[in-house]
């Protein structure tokens, strides 16, 4: 057993929560579609969040996928470079968002989004 010092856990699940508000908000996502991207019910990734409750190991990996961010960054063991932030923050926010759903469909459904985009550009 190993000696866990007071407040530790409060503190980790602080450090998550902030790390992954920012992203989802730079992502320009809703806790609701995070939650169903990582397959979480919405009222605990709000309690994520909020720094409540501390995600497992394989939350964390499927929530670092979906934020893109590193468990690193999530765990507040490494900063994302402000390059990689800025770049981020140059596109606008739906656009955001539409990527990073994107990014979950499978090729049969990224098709017809595709097929949808085209259209709507004529």
């Amino acid at each position: 057993m190993r000696y866990v010092p007071p407040g530790m856990d409060e503190q980790l699940g602080m450090m998550v929560g902030k790390a992954a508000r920012e992203a989802r908000a730079r992502l320009g996502l809703t806790q609701v579609e995070v939650a169903a991207l990582v397959d979480m019910h919405p009222m605990v990734y709000s309690r994520v969040e909020r720094g409540k409750m501390v995600p497992s190991a394989g939350m964390l990996r499927r929530l670092s996928m979906v934020l893109r961010i590193s468990t690193d960054e999530l765990l507040g063991l490494a900063r994302p470079g402000k390059d990689e932030r800025r770049e981020l923050e140059k596109e606008p926010p739906l656009l955001r968002r539409l990527v990073t759903l994107a990014r979950e469909l499978d090729d049969v459904k990224l098709e017809a989004l595709v097929t949808m985009a085209r259209a709507l550009t004529r």
